[in-house]
């Protein structure tokens, strides 16, 4: 059974940008605060809104299709 994903995408919420399920963060957000060197916990403080098992599960999902992609043969 595939496990649910953290991410929505409603064209009624945020126009449709994929955000964390149940809030109105879009999930670039979290990779644009770690990208700029900042941790999740700060991520957390800022958007109380997002779990840590959300934020950790979308990055964990993130993980699991570049490796899937990487590994596909060509």
């Amino acid at each position: 059974m595939k496990k649910r994903s953290v991410i929505k995408i409603d064209p009624e919420i945020m126009s449709g940008t994929p955000c964390f399920a149940g809030t109105r963060v879009p999930v670039r957000t979290l990779l644009d605060y770690l990208e700029g060197g900042d941790t999740l916990e700060e991520f957390l403080e800022q958007f109380p809104t997002v779990s840590r098992e959300k934020a950790i599960a979308f990055l964990e999902e993130c993980g699991a299709a570049v490796l899937e992609k990487i590994l596909q043969p060509a």
